[in-house]
């Protein structure tokens, strides 16, 4: 792995096995990157490692083996909290962040929202912060606002602070980034704003954590959620942090083995703190991979990533600003680096076809955000969404690719 002084994407990459494999026969370029990440070597070897000498399964086991897996999963949860500025007390770990925000809305606010109150949403948001907070405003008679995405991708601010300012608002539910877009919303301001008014904010920051540093205490929300599988861990595990004050007031919504106190047939006490929302047999094995990761990325310098992806995406519009008709979806000063795109005239699953058969892997559809994709008058678009092991290699090809595509399209 790459020192913090002397970042270099090439030495990375030696780090990603899967990075040196073909596709159709050609060299892999990886540019799915806001779909998953892909996974170091550091990491898969933990997860190997746990199920070769440490599988067990974790709480009230007196064996050795048991023990070694509960403090393997015990320290995962340690880092995590540590890398976020929070206490271990202050996380919870779930399948992912979709499964974490149905989490909080099935647990905080379905027992504090009430009929007639306001939750606040925005046009970008991915259907898994939009239909968990359907589901909560359908039940409790409570209404949606859904603040505007302006010509640039940006948030109209205005209309925020309007929504917010209205009596009985409650809840503000928002990306860090735009999985689309990458549009980088100015969440620290944002939530202090929506706190002057006693709104809690909930933060979907799964396309946040692969590419800055996530200080939670400095950010004072409320609820924060992510995917491991995008922060080069595995697939199936996430964290929801919650603060402990918070985390007191809400409700677990499942029950079973691990998230009790005393279980009795006139009655139930649930355990305390986080362990009453993580029911049934946890994924070991995903957290231990989760705290791996974290443990790869304190040898990473974010502000190095951000500059290099940066690039990475000046370059890619510098290959493709001769070609007519294109429009890039999201063009915000303050962007990760995602360049998501449509080509007039060109389906974008055509042209990822014909990237596919170049060996780039790219994504096309709506992203998992229609009412985006209807606020742009699209129906899709294609998307190269970078990571700090991307190259400018990478780009030229996929540039190259896109423009000898557009010929055979046009």
């Amino acid at each position: 792995m790459t020192s913090s002084n002397s970042f270099d994407p090439y030495e990375i990459r030696k780090d990603f096995p899967i990075l040196s494999r073909t596709n159709r026969g050609k060299p892999l370029v990886y540019l799915d990157n806001a779909a998953t990440s892909q996974k170091p070597k550091s990491v898969i070897n933990a997860i190997s490692h746990y199920y070769e000498s440490s599988n067990s399964n974790v709480h009230r086991g007196v064996y050795e083996l048991a023990e070694d897996a509960e403090n393997l999963y015990r320290n995962s949860r340690q880092k995590i909290a540590h890398w976020l500025g929070v206490s271990a007390e202050e996380i919870i770990f779930t399948r992912g962040a979709t499964e974490g925000i149905n989490l909080i809305a099935h647990s905080f606010a379905k027992h504090n929202i009430n009929k007639g109150d306001l939750i606040i949403l925005s046009e970008m948001e991915h259907h898994a912060n939009i239909v968990p907070w359907q589901m909560i405003a359908k039940s409790k008679g409570a209404n949606i606002q859904v603040v505007p995405v302006l010509n640039d991708g940006s948030l109209d601010r205005e209309k925020l602070s309007e929504f917010l300012a209205t009596p009985n608002t409650s809840i503000l539910s928002l990306c860090y980034i735009s999985n689309v877009l990458g549009t980088i919303n100015p969440i620290k301001d944002i939530i202090e704003e929506a706190h002057q008014y006693g709104v809690k904010v909930v933060i979907d920051g799964a396309q946040a954590v692969p590419h800055m540093q996530i200080d939670l205490h400095n950010l004072d929300c409320d609820f924060f959620v992510f995917s491991g599988h995008k922060l080069f861990a595995p697939m199936g595990i996430g964290v929801v942090y919650a603060k402990n004050e918070l985390m007191d007031e809400m409700l677990p919504y499942q029950g079973g083995g691990d998230m009790i106190d005393q279980v009795s047939f006139d009655g139930t006490t649930y355990a305390k703190g986080a362990q009453r929302f993580e029911a049934g047999t946890p994924n070991v094995c995903g957290a231990i991979g989760l705290g791996e990761a974290i443990d790869y990325l304190n040898g990473i310098e974010f502000s190095q990533v951000d500059a290099h992806e940066k690039k990475l995406l000046k370059e890619t519009r510098e290959g493709l600003k001769d070609i007519v008709g294109l429009v890039e979806h999201g063009i915000t000063a303050e962007k990760a680096g995602v360049f998501s795109f449509t080509i007039k005239g060109i389906h974008p699953h055509d042209l990822s076809t014909l990237l596919d058969a170049e060996g780039i892997a790219t994504r096309t559809g709506h992203h998992c955000c229609q009412p985006l994709m209807k606020k742009l008058g699209v129906e899709a678009t294609a998307r190269a969404s970078y990571s700090m092991y991307n190259t400018l290699e990478d780009v030229n090809i996929f540039t190259d690719a896109v423009k000898r595509a557009v010929q055979i399209l046009g």
